[in-house]
């Protein structure tokens, strides 16, 4: 007869007593009637763990919700797994590519067939009736090798490929209905809990939609991404020029010793993109606008450095570039705005001083000999050091801050006065065709060693902070990204075979027994996956020493 043990569940803040060796579904199905949601998935230990995880030791146990961070990505995977098996059965010959998030969807293409609306709607048939038949995920553990044989008959060579230059012994990898797949991160028990989702034809594939963030029980919302769209699929198609379209291709590049070439034309497609966009700019100068250039973007996308490029861009036009950073426009702290956690939110719009800012524009564009304020962030308040602007014949501002495409932060602007452009970190790169790389990962990676780096500030904090920051991009700068002139991508190929050394030293640092650790595990499971590159051979203008140092600019 099996043990008796107790473990502690967090959801119900007491102590269950459960039988050695049962699941952690058998658990949740007998808390059914006391837990306020449905589970599906769960933290153990503050680990990410399947449901079907026994229990043999006494444990601490967090049931979650799919409207959690971690439900919803494991929804979003099972939801990708059965897709994987409809496209198998409805048109075998094709290649399924889940490419990157857009329009609150996941884009989707088929390789080899013409992906056509009635072909879609056939695909999705088939995912309905396997989420009806309510058919178990099933977790495996096998070796490597033999896990590499199941894929090679399965045609999955960008699987096959990863594993190989991974060099794992063991491998994670799940079955449903007979067909196999490896997913980064936990599945969903069953298909019938993946009730709401739709498949909607976009672009020549078509977008893989799940349920909505305001109300669970209806689909997301489309919304129009066209800008971005575009800046996503320039790079891709950079990235199968280049031969890198997957973590187990870059992981080849680096293990062959071809990184220098990978490297500088990264740093060339960067360039370029700078140079087109200050050449747009040049053009509408002459023509009597574009006056003043605001460079946006959420956190930790590179708006810094691309201000700095950009101006240099600027000069090589023959144009004066005059940098101001909004930052400096924080009203002082004990004015700042509170989100709801009570935390100050500088995120919010309304943590600048919009007045001020449209003042002293207004009288610079007037021709006004203007002094800039500097904002203490160790004092909390705006100080004026005897830092002047003023336009010049040839002058143009640089106007860098994450609120710079919202209408109202220069609602008092003349519009053909403004040029608008648009920073973020839109990754390309996959881990392989089904498993796809979130581009607020490769942010996140980026601000943690940045903070640790800069600000004296832990992984924990960074992480803490973080789903804060993220709600501040949904309200004050995701709405907006449309409104931009140019977007500019500043993800890098091969940026996170670079930041791998830096960031996994400060994700180990992370205590287990605080929640910040299940994030911390995921990241260093995702980092796991890459080959690393040194440093040294980044070039000291590159976008990416903004965040890990070296960088010729001045901050």
């Amino acid at each position: 007869m099996s043990a008796k043990l107790n473990i502690y569940c967090i959801n119900l803040d007491e102590y269950i007593e459960v039988t050695g060796g049962e699941t952690l579904l058998e658990i949740a199905d007998r808390l059914r009637d006391r837990l306020p949601f449905e589970p599906i998935t769960a933290r153990v230990n503050n680990k990410n763990e399947v449901l079907a995880f026994p229990i043999f030791q006494p444990k601490m146990v967090e049931f979650m919700p799919m409207t959690s961070p971690s439900g919803e990505r494991s929804y979003i995977r099972s939801l990708c797994m059965v897709l994987y098996l409809a496209v198998s059965r409805i048109a075998p010959q094709a290649r399924l590519s889940i490419e990157h998030s857009i329009s609150r969807g996941y884009y989707c293409r088929l390789h080899g067939v013409d992906c056509t609306p009635e072909l879609v709607t056939r695909i999705a048939a088939d995912m309905r009736e396997t989420v009806e038949r309510d058919l178990p995920f099933e977790r495996n553990e096998g070796l490597t090798s033999d896990v590499i044989k199941i894929f090679e008959e399965q045609g999955l060579a960008d699987k096959v490929k990863l594993l190989r230059t991974t060099h794992q012994i063991y491998t994670t990898y799940y079955r449903l209905d007979g067909l196999c797949d490896s997913y980064y991160g936990t599945l969903a028990p069953r298909t019938g809990m993946l009730q709401v989702w739709e498949l909607r034809p976009f672009k020549g594939g078509f977008l893989l939609v799940g349920f909505d963030h305001d109300d669970p029980s209806r689909v997301a919302p489309h919304i129009d991404q066209e800008k971005m769209y575009r800046a996503f699929t320039d790079y891709v198609e950079f990235n199968h020029i280049v031969g890198v379209r997957n973590v187990g291709e870059l992981n080849e590049t680096v293990e062959h010793r071809r990184t220098s070439d990978l490297i500088n034309v990264a740093e060339a497609l960067h360039e370029k993109s700078i140079a087109r966009i200050s050449d747009e700019i040049t053009r509408r100068y002459h023509e009597g606008g574009a006056r003043i250039v605001l460079i946006a973007g959420p956190s930790s996308s590179g708006k810094t450095t691309t201000t700095k490029r950009l101006g240099i861009q600027l000069m090589t036009n023959l144009l004066k570039p005059q940098l101001i950073s909004l930052d400096d426009y924080f009203v002082n702290r004990d004015h700042t705005p509170l989100d709801e956690n009570g935390d100050y939110d500088y995120e919010s719009l309304y943590a600048l001083d919009l007045d001020q800012f449209n003042a002293d524009l207004n009288a610079i564009l007037a021709g006004k000999d203007v002094e800039l304020p500097s904002y203490n962030f160790e004092l909390g308040r705006r100080q004026y050091k005897g830092r002047h602007v003023r336009l010049t014949p040839g002058s143009i501002l640089l106007i860098e801050g994450i609120h710079g495409l919202n209408p109202a932060l220069t609602s008092h602007i003349e519009e053909r006065m403004k040029y608008r452009v648009y920073v973020s970190s839109l990754t390309t790169i996959t881990i392989d065709d089904h498993n796809w790389i979130p581009t607020t990962d490769n942010r996140l990676l980026r601000r943690i060693i940045r903070d640790n780096k800069y600000r004296g500030t832990g992984a924990v904090e960074t992480m803490r902070r973080w789903p804060s920051v993220r709600r501040g991009e949904e309200r004050w700068i995701f709405p907006y990204q449309e409104n931009a002139d140019a977007t500019f991508n500043s993800s890098l190929l091969y940026e996170l075979s670079v930041m791998k050394e830096f960031a996994e030293p400060i994700l180990k640092k992370v205590p287990h027994d605080c929640t910040e650790y299940s994030e911390a595990h995921r990241l260093l499971k995702f980092l796991s996956y890459f080959e690393p590159i040194d440093l040294r051979t980044i070039p000291s203008t590159s976008l990416l020493r903004e965040f890990l140092g070296g960088s010729s600019f001045k901050y």
